[in-house]
């Protein structure tokens, strides 16, 4: 499960999304975050299995565990729901961070989940994708 929560680069990605953030991006917010604080840990939970390229974390929970399919599918499905708790928690807390730097892994993790719960949004063109993206940028809602 290691090596799952950390095929798809989120963590260096996550870094990433600090750059352009001028002063609030401070040298103790990069060293928190080479941390792995519960908010990222959570987020890396996202899961895409089925692009086949490298190892799911399906298949690498059911082997490291001996675990069925189903029985997997359920536990990782109880961990993105626990994932999402402690995302949670680490917003809502008071922290020492700006609430700018927490709403960056906050926002990657929803976009990471719209693009892989229930199907490959991402590599798939032929999905509910385009909707999306007309919704935010060419159809938004009014504030």
């Amino acid at each position: 499960m290691a090596l799952a929560l950390e095929t798809g680069g989120y963590g260096m990605l996550a870094t990433t999304y600090f750059l352009g953030m001028g002063d609030v991006a401070s040298k103790d917010a990069f060293e928190w975050l080479m941390t792995d604080p519960k908010i990222l840990r959570g987020s890396k939970i996202y899961f895409e299995q089925k692009r086949g390229h490298v190892a799911s974390a399906i298949e690498c929970y059911m082997k490291q565990h001996g675990a069925a399919e189903r029985e997997t599918e359920r536990e990782l499905q109880k961990m993105i729901s626990d994932a999402w708790k402690d995302i949670n928690e680490e917003c809502l807390r008071p922290t020492p961070f700006p609430i700018p730097i927490l709403t960056r892994i906050l926002n990657f993790a929803r976009v990471i989940e719209v693009l892989y719960k229930g199907k490959d949004r991402y590599t798939d063109l032929q999905t509910d994708m385009k909707d999306y993206v007309a919704a935010l940028l060419v159809d938004p809602i009014p504030l």
